[in-house]
């Protein structure tokens, strides 16, 4: 079948398997044992409405899960992840569900004075970042030459207080949540950070195989209506984890794989 047929075996089963990394507020596993954050409570809210009841987490780091998705070990990547060229090339991508800016893990008073990827370079400064997370390529594109790969985003935060960098990229809202209670470190300012000159835009969304145009067109129309109303019902769903109306966003997959 053109597109393949997966939503219908889905829905005959009942069940479907997100992939998802352990990264709050994007996705993650509660202490009961559920799957939730941003992605997959709008992953449940879909696939109902698509006509499969029961959502599966696959936990995984967040570097395997376009592999994952590949090796079928999931049916869907649910996980905030970021939508560029790069991965276009790999999966199928939903219109994204938020855009968001870049932010740096600091130490308490920002004693560097860093607000951008330029400022690590100029005062020679060590930046961290996430396994996989887009902030490495902004970096880089910056000058940065040499940056320190964490797990994710609490490893990050480690490394700062522990001096052994002077910053960690992540996106504004996973970097405000992780310093929230620290005493010895803080989030900078968000800012939107550019490559060649034109902004990288953070825009996530729900991943694909190649092969199933027909599950990511169905899951793609219902996510559409969620943005009806001025965001209303999507705002509902993301709200409790920290997304407000200036994460919205209209771009497209198509504008963000080009």
């Amino acid at each position: 079948m053109e597109g393949g047929d997966l939503l219908e075996r889905l829905r005959d089963k009942g069940t479907v398997r997100i992939g998802i990394a352990s990264e709050p507020p994007f996705g993650y596993i509660n202490d009961e044992g559920e799957p939730t954050g941003e992605a997959p409570e709008i992953a449940k809210v879909i696939f109902k409405r698509l006509g499969i009841d029961n959502v599966v987490p696959v936990p995984t780091e967040f570097s395997a899960l376009i592999p994952g998705l590949k090796a079928q070990q999931f049916d869907v990547v649910s996980a905030g992840m970021y939508i560029n060229p790069t991965r276009c090339a790999q999966v199928l991508f939903s219109d994204p569900d938020y855009l968001m800016l870049d932010s740096f893990i600091v130490r308490k008073g920002n004693p560097e004075g860093i607000r951008t990827y330029e400022d690590i370079v100029e005062k020679g400064l060590r930046l961290a970042s996430g396994e996989a997370y887009a902030e490495i390529e902004y970096a880089r594109a910056a000058g940065v030459k040499d940056i320190l790969i964490l797990p994710d985003q609490v490893a990050g935060l480690d490394a700062v207080v522990q001096g052994r960098v002077d910053a960690f990229a992540g996106t504004n809202i996973t970097v405000a949540g992780v310093v929230k209670n620290s005493p010895r470190a803080e989030s900078t300012e968000p800012f939107q950070p550019e490559v060649d000159g034109e902004p990288a835009y953070g825009a996530g969304g729900f991943a694909f195989r190649l092969s199933e145009k027909n599950f990511r067109d169905a899951f793609n129309e219902e996510l559409h209506k969620l943005k009806e109303d001025d965001y209303r019902e999507l705002l509902e769903i993301v709200s409790p984890f920290g997304f407000t109306e200036d994460e919205m966003t209209d771009l497209t997959a198509e504008e963000l794989c080009s």
